[in-house]
């Protein structure tokens, strides 16, 4: 891997994640309301279960 792959990812990324506030900012704000009632440990549970996705799609995108 090379530094160019790492910021293309970060680039990616950021793109991605600036979607659904651009296009639905009050459906975000709505969904940061419901997220900050979450327990941690269901916050945990929910990052943890998104690492692993993205482990696995990483694994079949780059095999």
């Amino acid at each position: 891997m090379n530094w160019s792959d790492l910021f293309a990812a970060l680039a990616l990324y950021l793109v991605l994640e600036g979607v659904m506030p651009f296009l639905r900012p009050q459906s975000v704000k709505r969904l940061m309301q419901a997220l900050s009632g979450l327990h941690d440990q269901q916050l945990r549970l929910f990052g943890l279960t998104s690492m692993i996705a993205g482990l696995v799609l990483l694994y079949l995108v780059r095999s």
